[in-house]
C-alpha cells in the first residue's frame, strides 16, 4: 500500500457516520460501548496491561519488593513512571465505574521537565482511538441520550434498550432544547453521528492555557456571545452563542488545562460545576450546557502550593485527584529516556562512547535524591536501580528504608531531564571535527554548565561533589578496565587462570595440605601457598584474608555442584572479581608503550598499538575517542 492510499484510508475511517435516533438506540441495545463515557473509552484505548511477577527478575524484585506489577503497552516509552501511570489508570477505572473520580479533575503534579506534558499528550492521543456518538449539528457534540429525561424516560429506556439510568445525562444543551421546540417535541427528527475525537479539529479534545490575569475571563472555558449573530438573534438565543470554550469543545472527551493554577480563581469556577453536576452556565442568560468528559490539569509544585495554602480555595481542593509525576530515580530508566530523546534527533547515528549516558544519568539521579544518613548517596542511587550491594557496601540499606527516610517528596526537585539533554547536546557538539560524545567531555561540560547556572552555593557544591567524589574517580576505574581489557588479548582466559589458581591454592591452604603443581612439578607448602595468595589479596586491600579464602572456596564448591564439577567464571563472584582485576591491572607502566599514541620503538609495538585501537573501536569508541580517553587516563593516573 502506498503512502497516499494509507493516508486516504485513515481519512475515510474517521469520517462521520450518520444514522437516525432509532438506529442509534437499537445499536445501544446490541453494544453498550456505544454510550460509553469518556473514561470508559480511555480505558479501552489504554488496553490490557502486561502483568509482571517481579519475583522472577532479580533486579525488579529488589525494586518492587517481589510485587506483581502492571505495565501498559500504551505507555511503554514512559520509563520509570510505573507508579504515576498506575494511578492515572486507576483514576479512569474508578471514573468508568461511576465512582467519585468521575467528578474530579485529574491533576498531574510534578517538577519542570518531568514528563507531565508528555503524559497529557499521550492521553489525548489515546482519546482519539475510540469513536463516540453525538447529536448531528450540536455545537457541543452532546450525547443523544441527553435528549431524554432520567426521571421520566429512564425506566422505559432501560426496559426497552438496556441503557442504565445512570448513563442518562442531566440536561440537554440550549441548542438542543431550541431544536426540540422547533421540531414540536418530535425527537425522531434528530440525527446521530459517529465521531472520532480529534486534537486537530478540536472534537472532544481541547487545550486551555492561562492568559493575562487582568483580562482573562471564563469565556475561554464556557464560550461567549458571537456579536456577528446579534443582528439575527437575541443575545440569549443559543444560535447567537459561540460555543468556543474549552469545555464546549471537549465535551464527551478530554480537556487539558495547562498550568491550571496560574489562572485566576474566578476563571476556574465553571470547572467545579462541570465536574460535580455534569453541566456549567454560559455567559448569557441561557440554560446550562452539558459536560460529560475528563478534565486533565497539570502544573508545577510552586503553583500548587500557593493555591493549596489559600483557604479560599478549599472547595476546589476537594475536587482534585492528584497524581505525582516526580523525576525518574532509576539510572537504567533515565538512560532509556536519553536514548528515546536521541532517537528523535540526528544524533541517533552519532557515536556515543560507553558509559557516557550512564554517567549523565547517574549525575541527574544523584541531584534528585535526598541524602541518606549513615550511608552514601551513591549507594542509595545504586540500590534504587535494583543493584545488590550486600557484598560490596555493608552500610547500604534496603530500598524501603531509603524511601521511608526520604519521604513522599523525593524526586520532586533536582536537575530535569530537559537540562540533562541540553548538556548531552553540548557534549555531542563539543569537538569541532567530530559529532560524538564521551565521558571526559561530559565531565568538562557539566562543570562549566553548573558554574553558569548560578545555583545556590550549597547546591552548587553538592553537585560538584558528585562529580569529584563519585563520577570522575569511578570513570577512571571504568576506562582503565576498558583500556586494559583491550590491551590484554586473552583477557578472560588470563582472569580465569588467576581465579582457578587462587581457588586451588586457597583450598589446599584451608586443608593445611601441600600442593604440587601438575605442570611444573613445583611443591608449595602452607607458607608458600600463603605467600602466593597474598600476592593477589594485598594489592586489593583484603583486610581479613582467612575469612575471605573460606568464603571464596565455599562459594566455588557450591557452584561446582551445580556446574558438573567445573569452576564458575572468574567474573561470577563480585568480591573475587575485584581482587583479580586489581592483580591484572596493578601495573600501568607495561601498558604505556602499547596504548600511548607516541612514535613506536618497534614494528611489534606498532602492531600491538594498532590491535589495541581496533579492539577499543570494537568496544564502541571512535579512533579519536581512543586517543583522547587513553591520554586522559594516563594523565590522571600519573597525577594520582
Amino acid at each position: 500500500m502506498s503512502i497516499f492510499d494509507h493516508v486516504q484510508n485513515r481519512f475515510e475511517r474517521i469520517q462521520q457516520e450518520e444514522m437516525s435516533l432509532q438506529e442509534y438506540l437499537e445499536l445501544c441495545r446490541e453494544d453498550p460501548s456505544v454510550y460509553a463515557s469518556a473514561a470508559e473509552r480511555m480505558l479501552e484505548a489504554i488496553g490490557e496491561p502486561e502483568v509482571i511477577d517481579t519475583a522472577k527478575d532479580p533486579r525488579l524484585s529488589r525494586i518492587f519488593s517481589n510485587k506483581v506489577i502492571r505495565r501498559y503497552p500504551a505507555f511503554a516509552e514512559f520509563y520509570g513512571m510505573e507508579e504515576a501511570i498506575e494511578q492515572i489508570v486507576a483514576y479512569f477505572r474508578h471514573a468508568a465505574q461511576g465512582l467519585e473520580e468521575k467528578k474530579q479533575i485529574l491533576y498531574l503534579l510534578g517538577p519542570v521537565g518531568g514528563g507531565k506534558s508528555s503524559l497529557a499528550e499521550q492521553l489525548k492521543l489515546l482519546m482519539e482511538h475510540i469513536p463516540f456518538y453525538a447529536i448531528k449539528g450540536s455545537p457541543v457534540q452532546e450525547s443523544p441520550l441527553g435528549l431524554f429525561s432520567p426521571e421520566h424516560d429512564g425506566e422505559l429506556l432501560e426496559k426497552e434498550y438496556g441503557i442504565p439510568r445512570r448513563c442518562l445525562k442531566s440536561v440537554m444543551s440550549p441548542w438542543a432544547a431550541k431544536r426540540l421546540k422547533e421540531y414540536g417535541g418530535d425527537i425522531s427528527q434528530f440525527r446521530v453521528v459517529r465521531l472520532y475525537p480529534s486534537r486537530l479539529n478540536q472534537i472532544a479534545i481541547a487545550k486551555t492555557e492561562p492568559g493575562d490575569e487582568n483580562n482573562q475571563d471564563i469565556s475561554s472555558l464556557v464560550g461567549k456571545v458571537d456579536i456577528r449573530q446579534l443582528e439575527l438573534y437575541s443575545q440569549d438565543d443559543p444560535d447567537a452563542y459561540s460555543f468556543s470554550g474549552g469545555l464546549c469543545r471537549a465535551n464527551q472527551g478530554l480537556m487539558e488545562f495547562v498550568e491550571m493554577f496560574k489562572a485566576p480563581i474566578k476563571v476556574l469556577h465553571p470547572l467545579l460545576t462541570a465536574t460535580q453536576e455534569g453541566n456549567y452556565n454560559p455567559t448569557e442568560g441561557m440554560g446550562a450546557i452539558p459536560y460529560d468528559g475528563v478534565i486533565l490539569a497539570h502544573s508545577n509544585e510552586s503553583e500548587w502550593q500557593t493555591f493549596r495554602n489559600n483557604r479560599n480555595n478549599e472547595a476546589f481542593l476537594d475536587r482534585v485527584y492528584i497524581v505525582k509525576v516526580p523525576y525518574c530515580l532509576r539510572v537504567t530508566e533515565e538512560i532509556n529516556i536519553y536514548k528515546k530523546l536521541l532517537e528523535h534527533s540526528t544524533l541517533a547515528e552519532a557515536p556515543c562512547a560507553p558509559d557516557t549516558l550512564r554517567m549523565l544519568a547517574q549525575f541527574s539521579v544523584l541531584s534528585r535524591l535526598k541524602e541518606p544518613e549513615n550511608s552514601s548517596v551513591y549507594s542509595k542511587m545504586r540500590v534504587y536501580d535494583g543493584e545488590n550491594l550486600k557484598d560490596t557496601d555493608p552500610k547500604a540499606k534496603s530500598i524501603q528504608e531509603y524511601r521511608d527516610a526520604a519521604g513522599v517528596d523525593e524526586g520532586m526537585d533536582g536537575l530535569s531531564t530537559r537540562f540533562a539533554f541540553k548538556i548531552l547536546a553540548k557534549v555531542f557538539n563539543f569537538d569541532n571535527h567530530e559529532v560524538a560524545a564521551n565521558p571526559v567531555h561530559l565531565l568538562y561540560v557539566l562543570e562549566q554548565r553548573l558554574e553558569q547556572e548560578q545555583l545556590p552555593k550549597e547546591t552548587f557544591e553538592r553537585y560538584l561533589r558528585f562529580i569529584k567524589e563519585f563520577l570522575a574517580p569511578r570513570y577512571v576505574d571504568f576506562i582503565g578496565k576498558e583500556i586494559q581489557t583491550a590491551y590484554l588479548e586473552s583477557y578472560s582466559e588470563y582472569g580465569q587462570n588467576i581465579f582457578d589458581r587462587y581457588v586451588t591454592y586457597a583450598d589446599f591452604w584451608i586443608q593445611d595440605q601441600e600442593y604440587r603443581d601438575p605442570e611444573t612439578g613445583e611443591l608449595f607448602d602452607r607458607q608458600s601457598l600463603n605467600e602466593e595468595l597474598e600476592k593477589i589479596e594485598k594489592p586489593a586491600g583484603i583486610s581479613n584474608p582467612k575469612d575471605f579464602r573460606h568464603e571464596v572456596v565455599n562459594f566455588v564448591l557450591r557452584a561446582r555442584a551445580q556446574n558438573n564439577g567445573m569452576n564458575p567464571s572468574w567474573q561470577s563472584y563480585e568480591k573475587l572479581r575485584g581482587v583479580i582485576e586489581h592483580k591484572m591491572f596493578a601495573n600501568t607502566e607495561e601498558l604505556l608503550p602499547v596504548i600511548s599514541f607516541n612514535a613506536k620503538a618497534s614494528t611489534a609495538d606498532q602492531k600491538k598499538h594498532e590491535d589495541f585501537v581496533a579492539r577499543m573501536v570494537d568496544r564502541g569508541y571512535t579512533e579519536k575517542q581512543v586517543r583522547l580517553l587513553s591520554e586522559w587516563y594516563l594523565r590522571v593516573r600519573k597525577s594520582q
